[in-house]
């Protein structure tokens, strides 16, 4: 099935840019944020940084308590990092590689499917072999829309 195949792909170049990343705990914010920690280590006081964001001074604190607890903007964020001199990196890291999670919903997937199957056949004595139905599992990832995966 194209879809799948195109699904695959897509995983695994997402899958080679996370590692690239290295250790999402690499980018743990410090506790009082970027904004503040960045600014700082730069020596700008919040006033400057105020003048360079055409603000005034209080909404700089504003700005780094909102960061600092979660509820920033990401817009003001973007603004911010550019009056910094900075990039901001935004992503999104899955805590798995993709494809182990596609890999681990399809497994879920397959024994919702088969197990009123299974539970017939071992009622007539013919159990269904582990080994047997995860062979199959690159099969059914191949052929199957990966978006049944997620219902």
């Amino acid at each position: 099935m194209k879809k799948a195949r195109l699904a695959a792909q897509s995983r695994a170049h997402l899958d080679d840019r996370f590692r690239e990343l290295g250790p999402v705990a690499l980018y743990t914010p410090p506790v009082r944020g970027w904004i503040k920690a960045v600014r700082e280590a730069l020596g700008m006081t919040s006033a400057q940084l105020a003048r360079r964001l055409g603000v005034k001074q209080p909404s700089i604190v504003a700005i780094e308590q909102s960061e600092a607890k979660g509820t920033i903007e990401l817009a003001t964020l973007r603004r911010v990092a550019e009056a910094l001199d900075s990039t901001l990196i935004y992503a999104l890291v899955p805590n798995k590689l993709l494809e182990t999670a596609v890999r681990d919903r399809a497994r879920a997937f397959v024994r919702r499917r088969r197990a009123p199957v299974e539970h017939s056949m071992l009622l007539e004595d013919q159990n269904v072999k582990a080994k047997d139905s995860e062979g199959r599992l690159d099969e059914i990832m191949r052929e199957t829309n990966p978006r049944l995966f997620w219902d």
